[in-house]
């Protein structure tokens, strides 16, 4: 049977004041599965995301998400079609002043029409989808944890229902229990999703996470894509560069 494809990349080439950023990269990324972007820093990670997100437009080339050519949108329609993405930032991102049910509830108040009773209904099943406890719900960041601040930002993902969930590098920073926990979350959120058939995308350069929580595991170096392949083939690759990433 043939596999979905959420996100196609056709001969993407970004270039900045001549620097080439992105090299001709072609790959799919299919519903329904965890994806992880792996390279060391500078390799052009963050660069793709932004253009799969429609943050950026490619120099050449194209990328297809969810049947349409993201490049070809106007301003406006981008806008809208990033209702279908779900993003957990690097550090959360959550905004200082909110509780954590506030930030939660953010995205519902700014594009739905939801009454404050169903908010407040969904939100709760939100933050305790995420395994915050609800004696949480009504702190502020700095009143939390990180692995706490995580789970809120990836509830606050969640809230509109999309069909694409996007993790920047989700465990930089964080100590190794955390670490844990945060790909545990992944792994769960993706599976609790799975009927709907949520596609997961993760920016990252920790490969032994990645190796844990992915179905796919595309190799970036130098904004080539140099090794694409199912995580189990990844792990035993043959690339010389892809096994020293692995054993450092």
């Amino acid at each position: 049977m043939n596999k979905e494809i959420i996100v196609s990349i056709k001969n993407l080439t970004k270039t900045f004041a001549g620097h080439t950023v992105l090299e001709n990269l072609n790959f799919d990324i299919y519903k329904n599965t965890i994806t992880t972007i792996l390279g060391f820093s500078g390799a052009g990670k963050s660069t793709l995301l932004k253009h799969i997100l429609g943050l950026l437009k490619p120099t050449a080339g194209e990328i297809s998400v969810l049947g349409k050519n993201i490049s070809e949108m106007s301003s406006f329609e981008t806008r809208e079609f990033r209702q279908n993405f779900g993003m957990l930032f690097q550090y959360a991102a959550l905004f200082d002043s909110f509780t954590a049910f506030e930030n939660t509830a953010f995205p519902l108040r700014e594009f739905t029409k939801l009454s404050e009773l169903e908010i407040h209904k969904q939100v709760t099943e939100l933050l305790l989808s995420v395994n915050l406890q609800e004696i949480a719900f009504n702190k502020l960041p700095s009143e939390l944890s990180g692995g706490m601040r995580k789970r809120v930002g990836l509830a606050r993902a969640l809230a509109l229902s999309p069909q694409i969930i996007l993790y920047d590098e989700p465990t930089t920073g964080l100590d190794p229990i955390t670490t844990r926990m945060v790909n545990e979350l992944i792994k769960s959120t993706a599976l609790k999703h799975k009927e709907r058939g949520l596609t997961s995308i993760v920016i990252s350069h920790d490969v032994r996470a990645t190796l844990e929580i992915s179905d796919y595991v595309a190799f970036l170096d130098h904004g080539k894509i140099i090794e694409y392949l199912p995580a189990v083939e990844f792990a035993n690759s043959d690339n010389p560069l892809v096994k020293s990433f692995i054993n450092l």
